[in-house]
């Protein structure tokens, strides 16, 4: 059996004294990315033997909300698309896609994608 390649992504949290994430930093060699500052995170991984999701949400204090709810909308739009991919349910993907337009509308975001 030919050997699997493995390819590792590492995230690094600052925090201040109050243990307030400071700095996001990240990297992923495959993707040619070192190092690289961040000011927000969302992490799901699906514990298949408990059924269910594990996250981890971070922001930086001094991530902007106008910015967040963009990050929030452009996240959700990419869900969509990964749900889509994931299970080819039209359907249901319409409707996500509706709620993230009704998610704009109402933050009145500009057509971020």
């Amino acid at each position: 059996m030919p050997e699997l390649h493995t390819s590792e992504i590492t995230l690094r949290v600052s925090l201040d004294e109050n243990r307030v994430p400071e700095k996001l930093n990240w990297s992923a060699e495959d993707g040619g990315i070192e190092n690289e500052e961040a000011k927000a995170m969302l992490l799901s991984v699906w514990d298949s033997r408990n059924k269910e999701s594990l996250r981890i949400d971070l922001w930086t204090k001094d991530m902007p909300v106008d910015e967040m709810k963009v990050f929030f909308h452009q996240t959700l739009l990419a869900l969509s698309d990964t749900f889509m991919r994931a299970t080819q349910d039209e359907k249901m993907t319409a409707t996500m896609k509706d709620f993230c337009a009704y998610f704009a509308e109402k933050l009145e975001l500009e057509d971020n994608r």
